[in-house]
């Protein structure tokens, strides 16, 4: 309530709220409620929490609440993230699923993992028919590979999914002709600034309510080296027809969402975008993901923002 009230008396029009730990279409519901002249989104994660690749989570996010406007295919508990997570023993990392037997069976068997080379499975089949059904709702990629990523794009395509996000996740690891490729078949390039902040190997979501699980990015290695920087440069590379900017702000070790999106803004300002590209990135992109109705008043940009920076649980 806090964010939505922050949001919409600095000029904003939505935002989106994303959950480790449950579908946020539920707080959503709750906080259009309460909150006046202002639209909350939420969705749901496909973390172990919900059993990983699970069809009837999503068959209920889709109903439940204001519906959820986005499914994602995972946070820390894909395959891809939780098998890279560790601690450091001796100087030496050491992956949790080595360190935990547990962490093996309970965790990182259930993660998510996308075929590449296969078709997908009944699960993974019906959650995509799931997400076509209803084109209000766009396909998140979560915490993938980017080759996880990349087949996702192409599965949506075949799917007849008609939106997809590459978080922000996947596009801080990709590289600039991977990210030209899925922007090419119609996906929009996430870029958020917690991924390029100072708090990036910090865990700021614990998702494990297992103390000793909480690694996150301890030891990893696919950090960004280029900080905004490379988000600019990406950016003027790419176009921005197909990027949106967001936070991922609302956690505990950064600022507010709103104050993350103005420091994005003038970030990006700084660096040569030009205030029309940074507009279609924060208002015309978001539009079009959240399915809302085009506003034309580009005087006020206290009438005309749109985009949502993530405030997540």
């Amino acid at each position: 309530m806090q964010a939505a009230t922050e949001a919409r008396d600095a000029g904003m029009r939505a935002i989106v709220f994303m959950d480790v730990f449950e579908m946020s279409n539920g707080t959503s519901w709750i906080v259009n409620r309460v909150v006046p002249d202002f639209l909350t989104f939420g969705g749901l994660i496909l973390n172990t929490v919900y059993g990983g690749m699970n069809p009837r989570a999503v068959r209920t996010a889709l109903e439940y609440g204001t519906g959820a406007k986005y499914v994602s295919f995972g946070a820390h508990s894909t395959y891809f993230q939780a098998s890279r997570e560790g601690h450091l023993v001796d100087g030496r990392f050491v992956p949790l699923s080595e360190l935990y037997p547990r962490f093996k069976t309970e965790e990182l068997e259930r993660c998510i993992r996308i075929p590449i080379d296969s078709k997908p499975s009944p699960e993974l089949d019906e959650i995509l028919c799931l997400i076509a059904d209803h084109p209000q709702t766009y396909l998140n990629t979560g915490h993938v590979s980017v080759a996880e990523a990349m087949r996702l794009v192409d599965l949506s395509r075949e799917y007849g999914i008609r939106k997809v996000l590459i978080a922000s996740s996947v596009t801080k690891i990709a590289t600039l002709d991977e990210l030209r490729a899925m922007a090419d078949k119609g996906a929009f390039i996430e870029y958020t600034l917690a991924a390029y902040t100072h708090t990036t190997p910090i865990p700021k979501t614990h998702y494990y309510v297992e103390r000793e699980y909480m690694s996150i990015d301890e030891g990893m290695d696919d950090a960004p080296s280029g900080g905004v920087k490379l988000v600019a440069e990406q950016i003027q590379e790419l176009g921005v027809d197909q990027c949106i900017l967001a936070t991922d702000f609302g956690v505990y070790t950064l600022p507010s969402p709103v104050e993350g999106l103005r420091e994005f803004v003038a970030c990006m300002l700084d660096l040569g975008l030009a205030e029309n590209e940074i507009r279609t990135m924060i208002k015309s992109n978001p539009e079009r993901l959240l399915s809302l109705p085009e506003t034309n008043d580009k005087s006020n940009p206290q009438d005309s923002q749109s985009q949502a920076p993530r405030a997540e649980g």
